[in-house]
């Protein structure tokens, strides 16, 4: 796992243990908890356009940001409760993805 990813994991560590949440974070709930979230991300872009979706103002950026940091934050939670190494899993499924999916020459 990248330096950033283990300090961004520490700190989400540390968030929840001050806060007294480590009991409600399983991997139950974690999963729970990023499936909303991923619906929250979908819900702005629910009524676009494909260009629509491509093309959104300063504002709606900053939200569905807000949305991705959301997702992002809950995965590397799920994935550190499982002893899970997210860019090792992602890489693996890359190298899965191009074989399922070969190039066509």
């Amino acid at each position: 796992m990248t330096h950033d990813l283990q300090s961004l994991t520490l700190a989400l560590r540390d968030f929840a243990r001050e806060r007294h949440w480590e009991p409600f974070h399983s991997p139950k709930n974690l999963a729970a908890a990023l499936s909303v979230e991923a619906a929250e991300l979908l819900e702005h872009f629910q009524w676009l356009t494909e260009a629509q979706s491509r093309e959104l103002s300063a504002d709606k950026r900053a939200e569905v940001g807000t949305e991705i940091a959301d997702v992002f934050l809950y995965l590397l939670q799920l994935a550190d409760k499982l002893g899970i190494d997210l860019v090792d899993a992602a890489r693996s499924k890359m190298v899965l993805n191009a074989k399922k999916y070969p190039v066509q020459v």
